[in-house]
């Protein structure tokens, strides 16, 4: 009975719903031509199938629980093997809705005429119940300014992170963490009028010398560095015959001893859980920010370059919020179609509901109630080692700051950023990336 009063959202709000999906979008049509609905029997139209499979995924009910919440609401007299069978072959479809959705949004993604646009990409792991099932990634993009997802990829795990997967338009600047350092993802952002700022390990990517002769000595290049001192040097990858290679910029900083001390901990950490010895120069790595970058330098001298990068962390949030608060990581099925259909409704909700909420992140959650509004730290650009996703929403008294007369905040707001890229462009106050 809760998991049917859980689901009863879509019961009570389903007209709104389905007026937020894009007009442009005919659910019966890419229905029956995705092999969705072919047989009407049970299920009537493409919006019950819809309906049906947002109560299995979203809605957080069972099998069994939704064919007895369609019967009871009238939707559809089904068993649960029928739900089964439904929902198994509706995967395709729902993918497709998800990608209209997304389609939707293009118009306004663009960036203002003469401003850069920053896409941080990323990809988080899914795991079904069984640890011998297949694990699926979820490959994204999202955009810092709107707070809100421009590209969803589902793939399995063998498919791994890269920037070919990354739609790059004339302009753009890409950020992505070490998995991303990868000489032919790189190419493809340049290829395609983009920049980037990836983090990168010792051993991540292979760099040669600029005049792209001889490799580059990393270490060497970075043994006189004194602490917070930062290396800002011109190196070349994708080193390939008959290929030219793509000349770049190598930057590193030097953390603090206790930053420093800290990594290295989490290093041997990691490497004890893995049964594994960590090289010595891992150690050594652990002590530095290692970043790979297209930016120019005149423009984009190495600490405007690593404050831009403390930005990505807004995607992990976006994920964490997908797996919280939607409990993306809660997945129930076991085989491969029905694992795809629920993943791809979790997906369309999310949508819908970052676009439900765009009004809101658009003004401050205190503007309202005082001429001043309390201070909201989105990015610490100039702060410590870890400089980003410190968001201080909800914790104004411990700073002096009274909350009385301020109405409470839902969580969805207190961890989600409003604007970060605003926040960092007036806080760069550089011209190319206002």
């Amino acid at each position: 009975m809760a998991e049917m009063q859980r689901a009863s959202f879509h019961d009570q709000r389903w007209p709104a719903l389905l007026a937020a999906l894009p007009a442009a979008l005919d659910l019966d049509e890419t229905a029956r031509s995705s092999g969705a609905l072919v047989r009407r029997r049970a299920i009537g139209d493409a919006a019950a199938l819809l309906r049906l499979a947002l109560g299995y995924g979203p809605g957080g009910l069972s099998l069994r629980g939704t064919a007895a919440w369609a019967t009871l609401s009238g939707l559809a007299s089904l068993s649960d093997v029928a739900v089964l069978k439904r929902l198994r072959g509706a995967a395709d479809w729902l993918g497709q809705i998800a990608g209209a959705v997304l389609s939707a949004r293009a118009g306004y993604a663009a960036a203002p005429e003469g401003s850069r646009r920053i896409r941080l990409v990323d990809a988080t792991t899914i795991c079904p119940p069984r640890t011998n099932s297949t694990m699926w990634r979820l490959h994204a993009s999202y955009d810092p300014a709107q707070a809100r997802f421009t590209d969803l990829q589902l793939t399995d795990q063998s498919s791994r992170e890269d920037f070919d997967r990354c739609i790059v338009e004339p302009g753009d600047l890409v950020l992505g963490d070490r998995g991303y350092a990868r000489g032919r993802g790189l190419r493809h952002v340049k290829e395609r009028g983009g920049d980037f700022v990836v983090r990168s390990g010792w051993r991540t990517q292979k760099l040669w010398t600029s005049d792209g002769r001889e490799r580059f000595d990393l270490f060497a290049a970075i043994a006189d560095l004194p602490e917070g001192g930062i290396l800002d040097c011109d190196v070349a990858v994708d080193q390939r015959p008959n290929v030219r290679p793509v000349l770049i910029r190598f930057i590193a900083l030097r953390k603090s001893a206790a930053a420093a001390r800290q990594s290295q901990h989490r290093t041997h950490k990691r490497a004890v859980k893995r049964g594994r010895t960590p090289h010595s120069k891992t150690f050594v790595a652990a002590g530095y920010v290692f970043l790979l970058t297209s930016l120019d330098r005149t423009e984009n001298p190495p600490e405007r370059v690593l404050a831009l990068y403390r930005l990505r962390w807004q995607v992990e949030l976006a994920f964490k919020r997908l797996k919280s608060l939607l409990r993306l990581d809660r997945l129930p099925a076991k085989e491969p179609q029905l694992a795809r259909t629920w993943l791809y409704a979790h997906l369309i909700a999310a949508l819908l509901i970052d676009d439900m909420i765009q009004d809101f992140l658009d003004s401050s959650p205190s503007a309202s109630c005082n001429g001043a509004a309390s201070p909201v730290t989105v990015a610490h650009l100039q702060g410590p080692r870890r400089g980003c996703g410190q968001h201080y929403l909800g914790r104004d008294r411990a700073r002096g700051h009274s909350n009385a007369g301020q109405p409470r905040r839902s969580s969805h707001l207190r961890s989600a950023p409003t604007t970060p890229a605003a926040y960092a462009r007036s806080c760069l106050g550089h011209p190319s990336l206002s």
